[in-house]
């Protein structure tokens, strides 16, 4: 199983979701798109979902809290207890053997992040 972890901005376009995913590989064998419980209804990130085709997997905070991850941003850190939301919902949303495939690429103006996992589902 083949994830997207998203991290963004609660004022995020489409755009710069796709722009985003994108730059860490593209939607191409994605299986879902993954971010923090409390963005998963974000209008931009179903329209991406439905664009790829593709279910939105809501990870809770507290699971992403701790996940250890290449990037490492020190607001992310502050915020949710991990370094990057986007590789951390990817590796928490394909299972727990999943490793990135693509670290966090991040949109031109900021405002999404997104990384790559595989692994063997939930």
């Amino acid at each position: 199983m083949k994830v997207a972890g998203l991290g963004f901005k609660r004022d995020v376009t489409l755009d710069s979701l796709r722009e985003a995913l994108a730059a860490a590989g593209g939607p191409a064998g994605l299986s879902a798109v993954a971010t923090v419980s409390d963005k998963a209804e974000a209008e931009a990130l179903k329209q991406l979902a439905r664009e790829c085709g593709v279910p939105i997997r809501a990870v809770p905070a507290n699971v992403l809290a701790g996940i250890d991850t290449p990037t490492q941003s020190t607001l992310v850190a502050e915020k949710f207890g991990t370094g990057s939301v986007a590789e951390a919902a990817a590796l928490a949303a394909a299972g727990p053997r999943a490793r990135l495939i693509a670290t966090r690429a991040i949109s031109q103006d900021r405002t999404a992040t997104a990384a790559i996992a595989e692994g063997d589902g939930p």
